[in-house]
């Protein structure tokens, strides 16, 4: 297995692992930044606050992956289809209009998951030698 197949799921690992700590911290600490910043109508924080405690778990599990990725292929599988349904949910919020808040801040996370599930799907096609 070359270094670089290796290399592309443990950069797509990291960034996912960055991208679910920094989402889980925001959403289990600062819940009203968030919808402030979101330009949506107040909501019970704590619908955001449990989120954001398994976000913050995911993303610690997964900088343990990325460290020893080696047989750890359901554990990419989980995360980058998460990462997925989670960007497709999105996406069908933008076209249908459902969201009321500023457009700019979902269109925003929905290409960033979706771009790292298409990351942690290449990567895991490039290192299923270790996996």
């Amino acid at each position: 297995m070359a270094q670089n197949d290796v290399g592309v799921l443990k950069f797509s690992l990291l960034v996912a692992a960055i991208v679910l700590l920094v989402d889980g911290i925001s959403y289990f600490l600062l819940p009203s930044m968030l919808v402030t910043l979101s330009g949506e109508d107040p909501i019970n924080f704590g619908w955001v606050r449990w989120a954001g405690g398994v976000l913050i778990a995911l993303g610690i599990c997964t900088f343990m992956v990325y460290s020893k990725p080696e047989k750890q292929g359901i554990f990419v599988l989980s995360i980058a289809l998460g990462y997925l349904l989670a960007g497709l949910g999105l996406l069908y919020s933008l076209i249908m209009h459902e969201y009321s808040g500023a457009t700019w801040f979902l269109a925003m996370h929905t290409c960033l998951i979706l771009v790292l599930s298409v990351l942690l799907f290449w990567g895991r096609s490039k290192a299923k030698g270790i996996l």
